[in-house]
């Protein structure tokens, strides 16, 4: 895209899911097992990060999962990877890319209002903080205080991983 300028580069973009990790693990040492639940592609490729590292950093058994669902009609037909069973009465950490209106976020959590899980938390590599739902994230990668006319565009992977704003 034109006019964009590059917020994180790979390796901030690491060293940023280096330190969620930390945190998570920080916050849930007692725990015997944890949840990651990515949304979309981007929110399970930074799931499957975190995993890796908390794999090098403690002995808590994570299982990542993934949630699907139309972004454009959130309210629809929910999939998760995993049957609401394998996660009862654990701690379950909803992971995203980026945190704009809290819509997606939101949406994604109801699924959780159904089972008996012990604690729901939200991590996002990117808060906006322009949320509109009343939705906040307990691990936040980087904070950018953006106005509403400006894109935040995450890459991954490839050639190009990044962090861009336009």
């Amino acid at each position: 895209m034109k006019n964009e300028v590059k917020i994180l580069d790979r390796d901030e973009i690491s060293q940023k899911i280096l330190r969620l990790s930390w945190e998570i693990y920080e916050n849930n040492y007692e725990e015997n097992e944890i949840f990651l639940f990515g949304i979309g592609e981007k929110g399970y490729l930074i799931a499957k990060k975190i995993n890796e590292n908390l794999i090098k950093i403690s002995k808590i058994k994570v299982q990542v999962c993934q949630i699907s669902f139309n972004r454009e009609k959130p309210y629809e037909d929910i999939l998760l990877s995993i049957s609401s069973d394998k996660f009862a009465y654990k701690s379950v950490i909803l992971v995203d890319d980026v945190l704009y209106s809290g819509k997606t976020l939101m949406y994604s959590s109801k699924v959780f209002l159904n089972s008996p899980i012990k604690k729901l938390s939200v991590l996002v590599l990117i808060d906006r903080n322009h949320n509109t739902y009343p939705i906040k994230a307990n691990y936040v990668g980087l904070s950018l205080s953006t106005n509403l006319k400006e894109y935040i565009r995450v890459e991954l992977s490839g050639r190009n991983q990044g962090v861009y704003l336009s």
